[in-house]
C-alpha cells in the first residue's frame, strides 16, 4: 500500500472510505457529498474522508484531493500492477484500524445520487449499536442481475436472510465487526469484485447486529460491462463462503429481515438502464457450447436434458425460477464436492447469462414494482426449495 498520509491526521473516530479505479470524473463529486454530510450530523466528531485507489491512470488522486473539502482527506493506493476493490477494502480497513475509527463506511466512487443525508443514514446507526449497514434502495430491475439472481436468492433461500442489496457497495461497520474482517481469508477472487460478499456473508455467520438503510435511489455507472470478469469473482466468492459454512445452513430456519431504518412509502423510477438482450443471449448460447460437456458431468440428468432441448434443439432460452433454483443448488453442490471449483463456475456463467435473458422477457412489460416482486418471489422460491440441496447431504 502507498500512503499520502499527512502527518497530522492520528486518529479519527468517524472514517468514510471511498474505493475507486480510473474515477475521476465522479469522485469530486461523491468527495462534496461525503464532507457535507460528516459536517451536518457528525460535526463533533474527528472525520477524515480516504480515497482508497488503484493507482487509477486517469488522475483520480488528482480529482479526489483538488476537491475542497472542511474535512481532511487521505488518498492511499495499490502499487501500479495490483488491481481490485477488495485490494482497496483491505487497505481501507487497515487505515481505519489505525485511525482507531469506531464508525467506518464506504461508498462508491461512481454515485450520481449520494446526498449528505446518506452519511446519516449509514453512520448513525453504528453510533446507536449496530454492527453491520447494508444499503436498501430502488434500482433498476436490470442492474445488479447478480445480486438478483445469485447473491440476493441464494442468501435469502439457504441462510433465510432477507437482504435486498448484498453487494450493493455502500456499507457501515462498527469497529469489533472491521477487526473480524481482517482475520478473514482474502482470496484472489476476493480481493477483486468478491469483496462485498465478503463483507456481508462474515456479518451474517459472526451473528453480528444487522441493519438495512434506506438511500431511496442509487443513480451510478452501470454494470452491465463489467458482468463477464465480475460474475467468476462474485459466483466464486459466494459459493465458497457458502460451502465452508454449512453448518449455518444445514438446519431447519426460518427467514428474517434485518430492519429497513429511515424507510421511504413511496420511491422515484429508478435509473434507466439499456441492455444488449441479443448480445447476451448470444453470449449464453456460445459458452453452453463450450461448457455442455462439464454442465452434463456435474448437474442432475433431468436439468442437463432440459437445458440440452432448450440450448440445442430450440434455441430459445426459457429458464424459469423453478429451473434456475434446480441449477445453482446442484451447482453448489458439486461445487463444494469437487478440487474442478472454477470449472463449474465458468460453466455456470452462460446459465446466468440465460436467466437474465429469460427475466428479461418475463419482465419487458411489467412496472419496475412488478419486476421487484418478481425477483422477491424468486428469492422466496429458493428458501421453499432449499431442501434440494439439504437432501444432498444426508
Amino acid at each position: 500500500m502507498l500512503n499520502y498520509f499527512p502527518s497530522r491526521i492520528k486518529k479519527a473516530d468517524v472514517i468514510v472510505g471511498i474505493p475507486s479505479y480510473n474515477e475521476a470524473d465522479t469522485i469530486g463529486f461523491v468527495t462534496k457529498q461525503v464532507d457535507l454530510g460528516l459536517r451536518k450530523y457528525f460535526s463533533r466528531s474527528k472525520n477524515v474522508i480516504i480515497n482508497a485507489d488503484n493507482n487509477s491512470p486517469d488522475n483520480t488522486k488528482k480529482a479526489f484531493l483538488g476537491t475542497k473539502t472542511t474535512t481532511p482527506k487521505i488518498y492511499i493506493s495499490t502499487p501500479p500492477e495490483v488491481r481490485g476493490k477488495g485490494n482497496n477494502l483491505y487497505n481501507f480497513f487497515k487505515k481505519a484500524v489505525k485511525l482507531d475509527g469506531k464508525i467506518v463506511i464506504i461508498v462508491d466512487a461512481d454515485l450520481k445520487s449520494i446526498t449528505p443525508e446518506w452519511i446519516k443514514k449509514l453512520g448513525r446507526p453504528i453510533e446507536k449499536g449496530y454492527d453491520f449497514i447494508l444499503p436498501f434502495y430502488n434500482r433498476n430491475e436490470y442492474d445488479g442481475s447478480i445480486t438478483n439472481h445469485i447473491c440476493y436468492p441464494l442468501i435469502y433461500g439457504l441462510l433465510g436472510v432477507n437482504a435486498r442489496q448484498p453487494i450493493g457497495g455502500e456499507f457501515a461497520f462498527s469497529r469489533i465487526l472491521i477487526d473480524h474482517l481482517l482475520k478473514q481469508n482474502w482470496t484472489k477472487n476476493i480481493k477483486n469484485y468478491g469483496a462485498d460478499l465478503l463483507l456481508t456473508l462474515n456479518a451474517i455467520f459472526g451473528d453480528f447486529k444487522i441493519a438495512q438503510t434506506d438511500l431511496q435511489n442509487k443513480i451510478h455507472k452501470p454494470s452491465t460491462p463489467k458482468l463477464g470478469s465480475m460474475f467468476f469473482q462474485v459466483a466464486d466468492t459466494c459459493f465458497r463462503l457458502i460451502t465452508r459454512n454449512k453448518k449455518e445452513w444445514l438446519k431447519n430456519l426460518f427467514v428474517s429481515m434485518p430492519p429497513v431504518l429511515h424507510q421511504f412509502k413511496n420511491h422515484a423510477r429508478p435509473q434507466k438502464l439499456s441492455i444488449d438482450y441479443k448480445d447476451l443471449k448470444e453470449k449464453s448460447l456460445y459458452e453452453f457450447s463450450l461448457y455442455y460437456e462439464t454442465l452434463q458431468k456435474y448437474l442432475s440428468a433431468s436439468t442437463y436434458k432440459e437445458l440440452e432441448r432448450m440450448y440445442f434443439e430450440k434455441k430459445v432460452l426459457n429458464i424459469k425460477p423453478d429451473l434456475w433454483t434446480k441449477i445453482l443448488y446442484e451447482a453448489i453442490n458439486a461445487y463444494d464436492k469437487t478440487n474442478s471449483k472454477m470449472t463449474i463456475i465458468r460453466a455456470l456463467r452462460p446459465l446466468y447469462f440465460g436467466r437474465t435473458v429469460s427475466f428479461i422477457k418475463e419482465t419487458l412489460e411489467l412496472t419496475p414494482q412488478e419486476s421487484e416482486r418478481k425477483i422477491q418471489q424468486q428469492a422466496e422460491y429458493f428458501y421453499k426449495k432449499r431442501n434440494y440441496l439439504l437432501s444432498k447431504y444426508k
